[in-house]
């Protein structure tokens, strides 16, 4: 029996991976932790009856110990109760599901308590990449990815015998509004950039994968796991979504993963590593598929990669500035109070007022993240 615990099970990886559980039934599940979604946390509790649930906020965390007051199941709140269900002592795996930097610390805490990490929250090698890998290595833990692409170049390296790779071929779909200009993306409405032709994902990753922001995350991801230099990662634009990734070495020769657009295979792929299990669903046929194409990536119409590859390259805190400027911009977007083009402007401008710190700590990433908050909010008088 496997145990797990999962950050952010009431989200769209959170929910999959208990799909997961469910299908399988060799895994058992030790902790939960959701953000605010207490009606599904409850619904989970009872079916998978974690010892540990964390809520975010302690209010509701009040309102959800009266729901599970009949079962024996301990219900925690903030970074400390989120803390204590990525450390919950008999799980080996911790599913960091969780969006945004808050999922940092509670990683790192996981990778101290001598915890394999299934890793879906980008947020944590983008802004701590220089903390999180040494870590790894120090502590003897393994970072499975979860992310499609990630998990593709992780499956292609299977087999490497340790030979170096000299280029990762990141894939992306190009998302809904490939082959638009900048005036074409003036207007575009929260109800367009939500519709993504190929994946269903959450609300705020959905409107990064419309902006190119979500596959400049990528790169700047892939360079820590995979250990390379961002000048080796090149995106690759796929519409099909049936190449996930590739690996290139030095002889030239690229291997690829293959497969439907569906987030459960490289779920359960970090679940099992390195066995493979039957995954219901379905299964590529290359009849009806017919063709595969490629196209380069629109850097000037869609600023989010240009800028990330900057921020990767500069490193220290300017990745950080670039995610939480991100952040921010696709909450104003998606509550209407910003333009979608709004949304690269606000993440070019925090990066041209920040003094980079190389090197920064776990306190100077936080901090990062909290002035580059308060810069946009006083540069577009914001309340």
């Amino acid at each position: 029996m496997k145990k797990i615990a999962i950050l952010g099970s009431t989200g769209s990886i959170g929910t999959q991976t208990l799909e997961i559980v469910r299908y399988n039934r060799d895994i058992q599940v030790t902790a939960l932790a959701a953000g605010s979604n207490i009606g599904l946390l409850e619904e989970q509790i009872r079916e998978f009856a974690p010892k540990v649930a964390c809520v975010w906020d302690e209010a509701r965390a009040a309102e959800l110990r009266v729901k599970v007051a009949d079962l024996e199941v301990k219900v925690v709140s903030g970074m400390d109760g989120l803390i204590q269900a990525a450390t919950e002592p008999e799980a080996e795996i911790v599913v960091t599901a969780v969006v945004g930097m808050i999922g940092i610390r509670p990683t790192i805490a996981a990778m101290e308590a001598g915890k394999d990490i299934a890793l879906a929250n980008k947020e944590t090698l983008v802004t701590a990449g220089h903390i999180i890998m040494p870590l790894a290595k120090e502590k003897n833990v393994k970072i499975l990815p979860v992310d499609s692409e990630h998990s593709a170049i992780f499956q292609s390296l299977q087999g490497a015998a340790g030979n170096p790779v000299a280029k990762i071929l990141l894939t992306a779909s190009g998302g809904p509004f490939r082959g638009r200009t900048r005036a074409e993306l003036a207007d575009v409405k929260v109800e367009d950039a939500l519709k993504h032709p190929n994946w269903s994902m959450g609300h705020k990753i959905t409107i990064d994968s419309s902006t190119m922001v979500n596959k400049g995350l990528e790169v700047m991801e892939a360079r820590w796991l995979f250990g390379v230099e961002m000048d080796q990662v090149e995106v690759v634009i796929q519409p099909q979504s049936v190449i996930h990734s590739m690996v290139e070495f030095a002889d030239g020769a690229v291997i690829a993963q293959l497969g439907t657009p569906d987030m459960k295979l490289p779920i359960q792929y970090a679940l099992y590593y390195p066995e493979r299990r039957y995954l219901p669903g379905g299964r590529l046929n290359f009849w009806e598929l017919s063709e595969i194409t490629f196209e380069k990536p629109d850097f000037e119409n869609f600023r989010g990669l240009s800028l990330a590859f900057e921020a990767g390259t500069t490193g220290g805190s300017l990745p950080t500035v670039f995610n939480a400027a991100n952040e921010l911009a696709v909450s104003l977007f998606l509550d209407r109070r910003i333009g979608y083009l709004t949304i690269t402007d606000m993440i070019e401008s925090a990066m041209r007022y920040h003094k980079t710190v190389q090197n920064p700590d776990v306190d100077q990433i936080l901090a990062a993240e909290r002035e580059t908050y308060e810069y946009i909010k006083a540069k577009w008088a914001l309340n």
